[in-house]
């Protein structure tokens, strides 16, 4: 009996160290905690102490020839589940990713990526509700990214139906969306060696579903959904100073609702030391609406729906930030003010909102 009792402890052991090593890898995890402190002009601040947290986990291996895999996921503030990725980097064909993220791959990824000290100018607690190209970052994708070939790299994103969500284990999106498909996102990123100059562009086309529109009633006449970035930066020793425009057609026929949003952003970063960095940046934002309906070529055209290339007057907003940021060991201390003017696309009403921002955050 006590034979056979040592004949399947040894096979067992001998299992076990077979997953052992199949499983080989690290885990690492990191993590962040920062408190807050809001002033609000020209609204309603209330308490004005905040806090956030969040944890990283990042699983990393190597498969045989020399290729690595890694998974990242990133809970948010309260816990809260944001974004994960699946990563194959490939010798030399480049890396492999699906991700399940809010944004992140794609043009998604180049919203706003102008020199800062700290935040864009729109996240600074105003709450401008500003509206930005995300093509199929926002959905579950899968993207390509090639090798950096004398400082350019290609990223190309595919999303089945770009309906913004990220789907669990064996899940489907369902009807999510009754107005997009497939969507794909192409990005060109280049620039010199040393980093002194980057150039990035990038477009996306999402398929309008046949036969609908926002509400599934008509077929779509214009075409596909549109977004598009341009960008540009420049850094010689410490200071790194850019600009940037994006633009998205949604191709909507509900006369009121947004046909066009478009953005520019610039700023200019000064690192004093290793330690300390100031910025200024301003950015601004439009929406235009459509202003007539239109029906499918053929069918009877009420008077009030000639034209529907006609838009009505464009809404906009615009703000301009000032923030500095300090850094000892793990710790920073960041500030930013902020104003900006017709916040949430207003018609020109220049009611101006400002916001004075302190945070502390801390790295482990």
């Amino acid at each position: 009996m006590n034979k056979y009792t040592k004949i399947g402890l040894s096979a067992l052991c001998g299992s076990l160290a077979s997953i052992s090593a199949a499983n080989a890898g690290t885990l690492d995890v990191t993590g962040s905690a920062t408190a807050t402190w809001t002033s609000l002009g020209g609204q309603v601040t209330g308490n004005p102490i905040g806090m956030a947290t969040g944890i990283t986990f990042k699983g990393s291996g190597e498969l045989d020839g020399g290729q690595t895999f890694d998974v990242t996921i990133t809970n948010t503030n309260k816990n809260a589940y944001s974004t994960a990725g699946i990563t194959l980097n490939t010798n030399s064909s480049g890396t492999f990713k699906l991700s399940s993220a809010q944004g992140g791959q794609g043009i998604g990824g180049y919203d706003d990526n102008m020199p800062r000290a700290w935040e864009e100018v729109w996240d600074t607690a105003v709450g401008t509700n500003a509206n930005f190209q995300k093509g199929v970052g926002s959905s579950m994708n899968v993207s390509w990214t090639s090798p950096k070939i004398v400082g350019t790299k290609l990223q190309i994103a595919y999303a089945p139906d770009n309906d913004g969500t990220q789907n669990n284990n064996k899940a489907v999106s369902g009807g999510a969306s009754k107005k997009f498909a497939e969507g794909w996102d192409i990005v060109l990123d280049t620039g010199t060696a040393n980093g002194g100059i980057n150039l990035f562009v990038g477009a996306s086309e999402t398929k309008v579903a046949k036969g609908t529109t926002e509400d599934g009633s008509l077929k779509a006449l214009t075409g596909d959904h549109e977004e598009g970035v341009l960008g540009l930066q420049f850094k010689l020793g410490p200071v790194a100073l850019g600009g940037q425009v994006s633009a998205e057609r949604l191709q909507t026929q509900t006369a009121g609702a947004a046909n066009y949003y478009g953005n520019s952003s610039w700023g200019i970063a000064f690192n004093v030391s290793d330690d300390l960095s100031v910025s200024y940046s301003e950015a601004k934002h439009v929406k235009v609406l459509t202003k007539r309906q239109s029906q499918r070529h053929g069918l009877p055209i009420a008077v009030t729906q000639l034209n529907y290339n006609e838009y009505t007057p464009k809404a906009w907003m615009d703000g301009d930030s000032i923030q500095v940021a300090y850094t000892i060991g793990g710790v920073s201390v960041k500030y930013a003010q902020t104003e900006y003017d017709n916040t949430a696309y207003g018609f020109d009403k220049k009611v101006p909102k400002e916001s004075r921002l302190v945070a502390v955050s801390l790295a482990f």
